[in-house]
């Protein structure tokens, strides 16, 4: 499904970004509408897959972008796999660019040497660690 989103799909969309706990009658209040109405745009949303899923933002200790240059083309399988076995992965995309995959993830140091460890024996990496979010106003 193909939808066009509109102001109130994007207002709709920003207020749900900020906390996903609202309901739609506190959506609907700020964006004019119906609770119902507002129920309904997000079913459509969710259905066009714009809306992914509802989750929270957990702020961990530490934060690392975490860049993969595969040595070999047939260690993507592997790579993967690897990932899948650590829930201090929070995402990881295969890119096109200078890396193979971009990794975002909040290890613990000693728990970022060892995964860094099991990846050396597929490929390169560059680790990025976050000193300071920058808030956004």
């Amino acid at each position: 499904m193909n939808i066009e989103l509109d102001p109130i799909d994007l207002k709709i969309i920003a207020l749900l970004k900020q906390d996903s706990r609202l309901t739609n009658k506190e959506i609907g209040q700020r964006v004019h509408r119906t609770g119902q109405a507002v129920g309904a745009r997000i079913a459509q949303l969710m259905d066009a897959g714009i809306i992914k899923n509802y989750t929270i933002a957990v702020q961990y200790s530490h934060k690392q972008f975490i860049h993969l240059h595969l040595n070999e083309q047939r260690a993507f399988e592997e790579i993967e796999n690897l990932v899948k076995q650590y829930e201090q992965i929070d995402e990881c995309f295969k890119v096109m660019g200078n890396a193979c995959y971009m990794i975002v993830s909040h290890f613990e140091p000693s728990a970022l040497n060892e995964f860094i460890e099991k990846l050396s024996k597929w490929c390169r990496y560059s680790v990025e660690t976050v000193i300071r979010e920058v808030e956004k106003s």
